[in-house]
């Protein structure tokens, strides 16, 4: 990887923070070996593609992981209730429905500048999603996730889910439910995201759960909750 200096022109509403290095993947880089130091995909300008960022994010070692009592507790809630397919990126072909229900999640929960269409296209033509998770109530879709993966590590990208479910916490139980498709597919790191300030913390969780410190990755969660 190169280090690059990126200009963001809607830091405002980017999860980036001061002193955030940027890199730039080089040809022979596995996706692997970047996650593995501290950096994640930057989707944050439209049409810039193969920059990564490092974050204060956070992953889970699949090998122990294993169901909390909340984690059952959500796992009640929606397991059964959806039919689901896991469908291979280059066999995925979105269509108008997929754009309205993706840009619509957002808009609602995150606000309209959150993610423009031109952005969301950016992250579909990014060549770094393998899968989408597809799940529907009868006909209906109900959530999709966008998923990297490489090697023994995977990623838990973006998702979007029917905002009628919000308060039920079908997000959470989405993300757990990856994470098991995860470790029954025998990978050994499955990354979740930026963990920024309290309303990130949900994704702490699931256990044992590793967050990048700017330097390593940490088991101490209450350092992180204090930092």
């Amino acid at each position: 990887m190169n280090i690059v200096d990126t200009p963001i022109p809607d830091f405002d509403i980017y999860i980036g923070k001061p002193g955030t290095v940027y890199a730039k993947r080089g040809a022979h880089d596995s996706l692997a070996s970047i996650y593995e130091q501290g950096y994640l995909p930057y989707s944050g300008t439209a049409g810039l593609q193969n920059i990564f960022y490092t974050a204060r994010s956070v992953r889970i070692a699949l090998e122990e992981f294993s169901l909390s009592s909340e984690n059952r507790r959500i796992a009640r809630k929606f397991d059964g209730t959806f039919t689901k397919e896991r469908i291979p990126f280059s066999a995925f072909m979105p269509d108008e429905s997929f754009w309205d229900f993706c840009l619509s999640y957002f808009a609602t929960k995150h606000g309209p500048r959150a993610m423009p269409r031109a952005r969301l296209e950016t992250i579909m033509h990014s060549s770094l999603i393998t899968a989408i998770v597809a799940y529907r109530k009868d006909a209906d879709v109900a959530a999709y996730v966008l998923e990297v993966e490489d090697g023994a590590m995977g990623h838990f990208w973006f998702s979007f889910y029917d905002l009628a479910y919000a308060r039920q916490s079908l997000g959470m139980w989405l993300m757990l439910d990856n994470l098991r498709d995860a470790q029954a597919r025998g990978l050994a790191h499955y990354y979740l995201g930026t963990v920024y300030g309290d309303k990130a913390f949900y994704k702490l969780n699931f256990a044992p759960a590793e967050w990048w410190d700017e330097s390593h990755w940490s088991r101490d969660i209450e350092r992180l909750k204090h930092s």
